[in-house]
């Protein structure tokens, strides 16, 4: 299929932003004549709504005083340091990419990714000291990154593989102690779908695709991969087979290794892939298991073969109310145990609930009206305590028998454990607010908070506990710390499976009077992870180990799993040409990765 216009150009910071989450003309304002805030642009359904509640919930909640507006800084090229050249390497690879750049706009661009901690940084204008690549080049095609790889390693040049950007995990962060030059490779203009084939349900695809616009094609054809990540707009075909991502519709779809059919990597000792597109081979170790969550440490994923559905036939959206956030987690365990799994089902606890109503925009009379007696009927004739309420959003997708008898299966079970039907448009803003949520970040900065978000995997039994302690230890800690306001700690279940669940945190915090507020921010949340493994849970179930979280791999997967994982790494990229350092910390060439072994 031909090259189309993609989410976002080359340039990216020409419709990206370079200091915050997402497109340029997306944003929360606040408008102080009115204490109202809105969102600009028309990309989202909220465009354009005015949302009285938003500020008056941040100001109640949390302490946010209008005075404590910090706009952030302008940026500073001047200030970026000269790039370390390799000009062999620079000279020879010219052939063999779309574009090349030097320009200190495009290397920061592709320095970061979105940590709270990175975007403070350049928000305040603490970035110009970081080390960031030293030259950007965008290839177009499997055979131009070979000789790209290939010219890395005669020349002994850093590649860092790069897609959207969306990283969480300090997976783009350029290792300070490297001395050798740095290129990122932008996988971006590989963005074509090379075939679809309708018989075996299967589709060919270069792995710079954005996801928004993999899913367009595809459906402009009749399919659909189903992978939905909150970074759907952003992120990279590559970038959720290098970090084993999940989307927010699994249940039906799979995670991303269970879509995946066929992976092109190359790597410095060659181009890796199966000899066949099977749904399933007995060779040895599968090879795939190893690129998978890889992180760009081994090589460059190019090319994948996914499974593909026909469109769905019939999407529902619907949500339900629980008297409280226990009782929600026993409703998702036991769908779970009758395996009644809709498309999507998340379970928000109350603190989450309340943060979302108040992004609710500004009503009529007979709206306001029709609200209030829902309420009555909610918390005077069923009691529930609007301090501890619960709301679980779903999506049913499929044939429309299915979604029928699954949503009749779900509400039923949803009664079991006093939860009361909300309503279809609940459940569709609640499940479509994902993709704007994360700007709400940015204002938050310009009143002087960091907020960050981070997951783990548990099992059943420990999932209550788990979220009450991490939360708690949020709180008290801040306390501790001297944070001055309130912070907010909410808690999220958002995916189910057989064993366990995936649950999801926010944390934020005034940080505006702290003399080390990235420091306040690193002890945060490394207790919090530290919190999480106490109570049984992982690493991370989707977001990746990166930077990080690479203190943790070896207690994780044991010291014997970490040296398979150096042993790999040395027998495919001996120069330590991948070396951006995520995982297991190899930096540097030849010598520091001998001396992990």
């Amino acid at each position: 299929m031909d090259n189309e216009q993609k989410a976002f150009p080359m340039k990216r910071q020409e419709q990206l932003k370079w200091n915050g989450w997402g497109y340029r003309d997306s944003k929360f304002e606040y408008h102080a004549e009115t204490d109202c805030c809105s969102f600009s642009g028309n990309r989202y359904p909220m465009a354009g709504t005015t949302m009285p509640y938003l500020f008056k919930w941040f100001r109640e909640s949390l302490g946010a005083k209008v005075g404590d507006y910090t706009p952030p800084q302008p940026l500073d090229l001047s200030k970026i340091p000269p790039p370390i050249r390799c000009p062999e390497f620079l000279e020879k690879a010219k052939p063999w990419c779309k574009f090349l750049t030097e320009d200190p706009e495009d290397r920061l661009m592709h320095g970061h990714g979105h940590l709270c901690e990175e975007i403070f940084m350049l928000r305040n204008n603490l970035y110009y000291d970081k080390r960031i690549p030293d030259l950007v080049v965008y290839p177009s095609s499997h055979s131009d990154v070979v000789e790209l790889v290939k010219l890395a390693a005669k020349y002994n040049v850093v590649l860092i593989p790069m897609g959207g950007g969306t990283s969480v995990s300090g997976a783009l962060i350029c290792p300070e102690e490297e001395t050798r030059s740095i290129v990122s490779l932008d996988m971006t203009e590989m963005n074509r779908i090379h075939w679809i084939d309708p018989e075996n349900l299967m589709a060919h695809i270069e792995a710079g695709i954005i996801g928004q616009d993999l899913e367009k094609k595809l459906e402009r054809e009749g399919y659909t991969t189903g992978h939905q990540p909150d970074s759907l707009e952003f992120s990279s075909l590559g970038g959720w087979v290098a970090t084993r991502a999940s989307g927010m519709k699994k249940n039906v779809y799979g995670n991303i290794e269970d879509m995946v059919v066929r992976i092109k990597m190359v790597t410095a000792k060659g181009t890796i892939e199966k000899s066949c597109q099977v749904p399933r081979i007995s060779a040895g170790p599968d090879v795939h298991e190893f690129i998978l969550g890889s992180e760009g440490t081994l090589g460059v994923i190019t090319e994948v073969t996914l499974k593909i559905k026909p469109l769905p036939e019939c999407t529902r959206y619907g949500s339900i109310i629980f008297p409280d956030f226990e009782k929600g987690i026993k409703f998702m365990q036991e769908v779970s145990r009758k395996k009644v799994y809709p498309a999507s089902i998340r379970l928000m606890d109350n603190a989450q609930l309340r943060f979302g109503l108040s992004l609710k925009p500004e009503k009529g009379l007979i709206e306001r009206f029709t609200d209030h007696i829902k309420q009555m009927y909610i918390t005077r004739l069923r009691g529930f305590n609007p301090e501890k309420i619960a709301l679980c959003t779903v999506v049913f997708e499929g044939s429309t028998d299915r979604v029928t008898k699954e949503q009749s299966d779900i509400y039923e079970i949803g009664a079991q454990f006093g939860g009361i039907p909300a309503g279809e448009e609940n459940g569709k803003n609640g499940y479509l607010l994902t993709f704007s949520i994360a700007y709400l970040r940015d204002l938050g900065m310009n009143f002087g908070y960091m907020a960050e978000s981070f997951e783990t995997s548990v099992p059943w039994d420990r999932v209550s506990d788990l979220i009450k302690n991490v939360k708690q230890r949020i709180v008290s800690l801040c306390k501790d710390l001297g944070v001055r306001n309130v912070p907010y700690s909410a808690a999220r279940v958002t995916q189910c499976y057989d064993t366990g669940a995936c649950c999801y945190f926010y944390f934020g915090f005034y940080a505006g009077d702290l003399p080390n507020p990235l420091e306040v921010y690193t002890i945060l949340e490394t207790s919090a992870r530290e919190e999480v493994l106490a109570n049984g849970g992982s690493v991370s179930h989707h977001h990746g180990i990166g930077k990080v979280r690479a203190q943790y791999l070896e207690d994780t997967i044991s010291t014997a799993g970490k040296q398979a994982l150096l042993a790999v790494k040395h027998g495919l990229d001996p120069q330590n040409i991948f070396g951006c350092g995520n995982l297991t910390g190899v930096v540097g060439p030849t010598g520091a990765l001998k001396s992990k072994l």
